[in-house]
């Protein structure tokens, strides 16, 4: 991964971001896409989903692989599992996922509490690791900001870069986005440092490059339903067409169903509930395809709704 230029990412959100989702948004601008969290111990116990889930689109080039742990062998046992699969670029460690589930395993934005470990965990992977580059994603601090000692100690443990989401673990995704702390990360460190946090459109991700000096941003759920502001921001341009949106919105389906079969129908209502946002006709559409499992039924239903959409 290069950042000459400002790089877009994908960031990694459970149940979204999966391969269908990530090769779309691929295809149509993002620079790199990041796997959905992985445990380290589901990883060296070998779990069938989890390494389901390790499974990448052949347009994911450069693609990271993002895992969750906070024991030490056990991380260095799931980086030598993830050593054997080729096409992994990067391996990213999770510093800042604020689910009580996760944090209360001692992982996630729980490191934050404990940025020695972080450190031994970032030096682990970096040691271990036969893949190009090693990073993290990590947020300000825990209950109170300590962001500067957090960023420090990534740089300091060999990390390549890292990216940041602006907020606490106790402002979870609700309080205001701090901007101005990634911007001083960003004069505290030397690696590449990455933007993320409540960028939701192609004017707030310029604003956010621009006020942070970071080397690039990373957007979580403002793609979802939204996976073309990539292309916008590829192409410099506000501006989508709702004939590229319809194009956009089918290939994903067709990916979902090329990935999970006949099951990927369902799976795409909840898509297809945030696609329609803004159209005319969206309330009857939704109720439409909530009835529909046939593939060919809902794919047709789609195509015709988006391809003659109007916006309200």
């Amino acid at each position: 991964m290069t950042f000459d230029k400002p790089v877009y990412i994908l960031a990694p959100l459970a149940g979204f971001t999966d391969l269908p989702f990530r090769s779309v948004v691929k295809k149509f601008g993002a620079d790199l896409t990041v796997s959905e969290m992985l445990s380290s111990n589901a990883l060296v116990h070998n779990s069938k989903k989890t390494l389901h889930m390790l499974k990448k689109s052949p347009l994911e080039d450069p693609y990271s692989v993002q895992i969750s742990g906070s024991n030490v062998d056990v991380v260095r046992g799931a980086v030598e599992i993830l050593n054997k699969h080729d096409g992994i670029d990067i391996i990213d460690l999770n510093c800042g996922c604020p689910v009580k589930k996760v944090v209360g395993h001692g992982s996630g934005s729980s490191l934050l509490k404990n940025i020695s470990l972080l450190g031994s965990l970032i030096k682990t992977i970096k040691e271990t690791s036969n893949k190009n580059q090693t990073s993290a994603k990590i947020r300000l601090g825990f209950n109170e900001k300590n962001h500067i000692d957090i960023a420090k100690m990534v740089e300091d443990s060999g990390a390549d870069f890292l990216a940041v989401h602006g907020r606490t673990r106790a402002g979870k995704f609700k309080a205001p986005v701090d901007y101005d702390a990634i911007a001083e990360i960003k004069k505290a460190v030397s690696i590449p440092v990455i933007a993320n946090g409540d960028i939701d459109s192609y004017e707030k991700a310029k604003w956010v490059l621009e006020h942070t000096g970071s080397d690039g941003i990373m957007i979580g759920r403002g793609a979802i339903g939204s996976p073309w502001i990539f292309h916008q921001l590829k192409t410099g341009s506000p501006e989508v067409s709702l004939s590229l949106k319809h194009e956009i919105i089918l290939e994903h389906f067709d990916k979902m169903i090329d990935f999970y079969g006949s099951h990927g129908v369902a799976m795409f209502r909840k898509h297809t509930h945030t696609y329609s946002k803004g159209y005319c006709g969206a309330s009857v559409l939704r109720d439409a395809v909530n009835h529909i499992s046939d593939t060919k039924e809902y794919r047709d239903i789609i195509d015709n709704f988006f391809k003659n959409g109007e916006m309200a």
